[in-house]
């Protein structure tokens, strides 16, 4: 895909399941009552424009705490369960590619773009976003439609914010054009291209070394 060819794209829904709204593993930020609201009008959007939509579903064995195969936390959230999908797929890895035949699937209908909404930003969709990358995918991420926990391990802790926007600014200078879900219905809308960085720019800006709409925005 070129910087003057419209995209074919793709929308993955990763991991929308109740475990991240009222399981284990609550979402904390953003508010997950708008990410999925966000979902929810990417995959309508999707719909009205003919862009095929992939869902995701976590898959645990049934002894695990988190993603029990057909208990309630796996379910599907009904935000996503109540919409139409043109392919499904369950994993049991972060990445959304090497246990299904995604990249055969995406490969078969010529798909150069792959939009990734769901959960965890840091988690399945970082992952996911990597491995189409190395696949040659160019990607898109909502990253309102997306969302993080918080941790606290033996390395220290981060909030749930924090992991949600550093990983987002980590994606937008090599691995993806971060967006709102309103920006991206309106590049499907308009065919207007998304915003695409780079590690050398990123770097430039944030040592002071460039000005441009993005710092100035930001001041």
């Amino acid at each position: 895909m070129t910087a003057h060819t419209a995209p074919k794209r793709a929308l993955i829904v990763i991991d929308a399941q109740n475990e991240y709204f009222t399981g284990g593993l609550p979402i904390e930020y953003p508010d997950p009552s708008l990410t999925i609201a966000h979902i929810g009008l990417a995959m309508d959007t999707a719909q009205a424009a003919g862009i095929p939509v992939i869902v995701v579903q976590q898959t645990s064995p049934a002894s695990s705490p988190l993603f029990a195969v057909d208990s309630e936390g796996w379910q599907l959230h009904p935000v996503v369960a109540s919409r139409p999908h043109d392919h499904y797929l369950r994993k049991t890895l972060p990445s959304a590619y090497p246990e299904t035949d995604l990249a055969a699937w995406l490969q078969a209908r010529g798909i150069d773009t792959l939009t990734v909404a769901g959960y965890m930003t840091h988690n399945c969709d970082a992952s996911t976003i990597n491995h189409a990358l190395h696949h040659g995918t160019a990607v898109e991420f909502l990253h309102d439609a997306s969302g993080s926990v918080p941790y606290r391990n033996q390395a220290g802790y981060a909030s749930a914010e924090d992991i949600h926007r550093v990983f987002s600014v980590v994606l937008q200078s090599r691995f993806a054009a971060v967006m709102s879900t309103q920006d991206w219905v309106d590049s499907v809308k308009t065919g207007a291209q998304p915003v695409r960085d780079n590690i050398y720019l990123s770097n430039r800006r944030a040592r002071g070394l460039l000005q441009d709409a993005v710092t100035q925005q930001a001041a």
